[in-house]
């Protein structure tokens, strides 16, 4: 194997690469990519036995084709610190060995046997959905924060896909919830889809979002119970999905929450982002006293002190109720228009939070108790 490419495609294709890699892995060929030189093209694969990353660098020149594998963190770290945009020589001198040779520098890497490298089935019957890209990633973004981190409740530790409609409309619907808070985001779709519900893991999603990030073109999905195939324009990823069944989640939604204030958006999040900093205890809550018009922030801390804010709302009412200023700031953050809608209906019940530059996204916190 003898070709030349480009630093910067193999540092972006290596990078990607590096979200799907194992640091701890107890087999070694799994902290390995594999590099295949053929049809002026280089193909790049990681995986982890759950989830397979192929990346595709194009018009390369390829002096002699063939495969292998080598250390995928080690040669990031070598290419990245190669300079930018330069040519970078490579070839295999043995059948262990790999060389890396740009302007005055040359790296000589270990490598296994290519046919060890573990390939996932890649043989999906269903149908592929196209997508907007961007559209997609909206929802991963809406609801990547509401994911779950308690490992006994495996099937809350990924985003729920599902097909949904209501008048007359299509939608990919995407939910997430940790019991706590809950994120639900939908995009319109063009028709009905035959689209197997999923729950989609963490490690997936934001791996899709680090690609997605600056992809402007279409993906297609196909899925299946067991696995998810998204194809890029030079990108391919397979995952396994969560195996289990995500809850009703329509029926937390708070039907009753009559009790609407209104605040801008920036300013009660810069408010809410202050006086949390008074306190290092997530146990503490931030307390909303609201009365007409007007919304007192505040949060007490028995070894820090306490912090104290007051903005002008839109509100008809009195009630007062707390919350955990984390949940506040990651909806806020995702918010698209000037403002913030946050609905509620007692002080012990969970508070419904819309917003009015995205009508297909809603959020639902559950309030501190004290």
């Amino acid at each position: 194997m003898k070709f030349s490419v480009n630093q910067k495609d193999l540092q972006e294709s290596l990078n990607f690469c590096q979200n799907v890699i194992e640091r701890r892995s107890t087999l070694p060929i799994l902290s390995n990519v594999l590099l295949e030189a053929k049809n002026q093209a280089l193909v790049i694969t990681a995986t982890d036995l759950d989830m397979i990353f192929i990346h595709r660098i194009n018009n390369i020149e390829i002096e002699k084709e063939g495969k292998t594998t080598t250390n995928s963190l080690i040669m990031y770290d070598i290419v990245r610190k190669f300079s930018s945009g330069k040519k970078i020589n490579i070839e295999s001198i043995s059948e262990s060995k790999i060389q890396l040779e740009s302007e005055k520098s040359k790296f000589k890497l270990n490598c296994i046997d290519a046919q060890e490298f573990p390939i996932m089935d890649d043989n999906f019957q269903s149908e592929e959905i196209e997508l907007s890209s961007q559209q997609f990633l909206k929802l991963l973004n809406k609801c990547k924060f509401s994911i779950s981190n308690d490992e006994t409740r495996h099937y809350l530790s990924g985003i729920f896909f599902h097909h949904t409609s209501g008048d007359e409309k299509n939608y990919l619907t995407a939910a997430s919830t940790d019991s706590h808070r809950m994120s639900i985001s939908k995009m319109r779709l063009d028709s009905p889809i035959k689209f197997e519900p999923i729950i989609l893991p963490k490690k997936t999603i934001f791996h899709l979002c680090s690609i997605l990030e600056n992809y402007s073109n279409k993906i297609k999905i196909s899925n299946s119970k067991s696995k998810i195939k998204v194809l890029l324009e030079n990108s391919i990823l397979i995952s396994k999905v969560i195996d289990g069944k995500f809850p009703n989640y329509v029926q937390v939604v708070p039907k009753n929450n009559n009790k609407k204030l209104e605040a801008d958006l920036e300013i009660f999040k810069n408010c809410v982002d202050r006086v949390a900093s008074v306190s290092t205890d997530k146990k503490d809550g931030v307390k909303f006293n609201m009365s007409k018009d007007k919304l007192d922030l505040s949060v007490n801390n028995t070894q820090s002190g306490d912090g104290k804010e007051s903005l002008s709302v839109k509100f008809e009412h009195e009630l007062d109720i707390s919350f955990n200023p984390k949940y506040l700031i990651d909806v806020a953050s995702q918010l698209e228009g000037e403002k913030i809608e946050i609905y509620f209906n007692d002080t012990a019940s969970p508070a419904l939070i819309k917003d009015p530059g995205d009508f297909d996204s809603i959020f639902v916190i559950m309030p501190m108790k004290g």
